[in-house]
């Protein structure tokens, strides 16, 4: 009997979605944990290939992931332990719907796993704010974190009063970021010309837009608790009926209002404020040639708009968004790719061979670990399909050809040895300056490191 070949899938995206994608088709020898116990999914063997735009893996774990929160970094090492898993291999620097298609990935690979997240952003769709001065917070974490995308962007930290529209986690951690001290900053792995423009900083005081009430915020407990961690930093709400709401509440309301009450109670004074405005929507951004104030209004009465704050920096923080990518069906309503049960779906037809997961599948909602499930469901599907024959199998390429076919098509991929090399150059470095590493932050940079 003719020995079985290897079923070959490629994952788009090396973020959590992906690695825990990766984690389950080359499964632990014990199993899959399902249905309260190690079931046995994968019977066969499996290679993957896990491709990347970026030269480095991990995607918001190392890109998005606030540089004070070393524990949610620490995720990294479980996806470390499914690269060396045999059958694995990364492949970076390889730009999915330009140098190569999905069309190409369809016929290289058995099947192809769509897993490249939301890296998109909301837009404000209000007067001004294209102005120098108004960005997305995506990319100002994605320059804090060394994000090689954002790491040369210009944010100008001269304005003592820095705006951020919305208020979920993204906004505590930008809040944070901006007020943090810098001597404790130096001592995670924030981007060192982040680290230099934060000493130099003139904000004092953070902003933070809400359209609705406290009890409805967006941000979660831990993330508005850690905001009086910040020393010298005090913090209020500006909104008498929201005050009211919070100070009101008792000890069965939700923990978010009741840590709300208890650092309005203790975080009464200090040299910088963070100040949380709800049921307040923005209106217009003002200034001639970059931004000089906010216009804000009631949520209940947008007409209203007189009030101006002034600042030259505002950030928007209304939510990622995903992207359409060349060759896949796409709604653009919900800004995600179509599917049923992981399969991607155009119309009512699945398309052979083509799985989703994460937040491309389900938009940008959940924690990490919220990824787990979600990769194990596509996973689930495309072993169901690839046991009832329904994968296009006929022409996928081996393993040695397909990485030529890359090589073809950019100039230099980079592989997991080339990720180790970074890595271990990076905390060389952090490890002199007693830091945790020090992050290439440029393509340039980082593929000069690749053999």
């Amino acid at each position: 009997m003719a020995e079985q070949r290897p079923l070959r899938v490629a994952i788009v995206g090396s973020g959590p979605s992906g690695m825990y994608a990766a984690g389950h088709l080359l499964e632990n020898p014990a199993g899959t944990f399902m249905q309260g116990r190690l079931i046995k999914r994968v019977n066969r063997p499996i290679e993957v290939d896990v491709l990347d735009r970026l030269p480095t893996p991990w995607g918001l774990i190392r890109g998005g992931v606030a540089p004070d929160h070393p524990d949610k970094k620490k995720m990294s090492r479980v996806y470390d332990a499914i690269a060396h898993r045999p059958g694995f291999r990364f492949i970076g620097n390889v730009n999915v719907g330009e140098s190569v298609t999905t069309q190409e990935l369809s016929h290289w690979y058995d099947a192809v796993i769509y897993a490249f997240g939301a890296d998109g952003e909301r837009r404000l769709g209000i007067p001004g704010e294209d102005l120098p001065g108004c960005s997305s917070a995506r990319r100002f974490v994605g320059w804090y974190n060394g994000h090689p995308d954002f790491s040369h962007l210009p944010f100008d930290l001269r304005s003592q009063r820095a705006v951020i529209i919305g208020n979920g986690n993204v906004s505590m951690d930008v809040a944070r970021i901006l007020l943090k001290p810098v001597d404790e900053l130096r001592r995670t792995d924030i981007a060192a010309h982040a680290l230099e423009a934060l000493a130099r900083s003139q904000v004092r005081e953070v902003v933070i837009l809400g359209r609705r009430g406290p009890e409805d915020a967006a941000y979660n407990f831990p993330e508005l608790e850690e905001l009086g961690d910040l020393p010298d930093t005090a913090i209020v709400v500006e909104d008498e009926n929201a005050a009211r709401a919070v100070l009101a509440c008792g000890p069965g309301s939700a923990e978010k209002m009741q840590v709300l009450k208890h650092l309005l109670a203790t975080r009464r004074s200090g040299s910088r404020r963070i100040v949380l405005r709800f049921h307040t929507s923005p209106v217009a951004l003002i200034g001639d040639n970059r931004v000089e104030g906010i216009r804000i209004a009631p949520t209940s009465n947008p007409d209203a708009g007189n009030e101006v704050l002034t600042t030259g920096m505002v950030l928007a923080a209304v939510g990622y968004r995903g992207r359409s990518l060349p060759g896949l069906p796409f709604d653009e309503a919900r800004g995600v790719v179509p599917s049923q049960c992981g399969r991607v779906m155009d119309g009512p037809n699945p398309v052979s061979g083509a799985y989703v997961t994460g937040w491309i599948r389900r938009g940008p909602q959940g924690i990490i670990g919220s990824n787990k499930k979600c990769a194990r469901d596509c996973v689930e599907a495309l072993m169901a399909d690839a046991e009832s024959a329904a994968l296009p199998r006929q022409g996928t390429l081996d393993a040695k050809t397909t990485l030529t076919k890359f090589a073809e098509r950019t100039t230099s991929t980079t592989s997991f040895a080339d990720w180790q090399r970074i890595d271990m150059t990076e905390r060389a470095e952090g490890l002199r300056l007693s830091r945790p590493r020090v992050k290439l932050t440029t393509f340039n940079e980082l593929m000069a490191m690749v053999s």
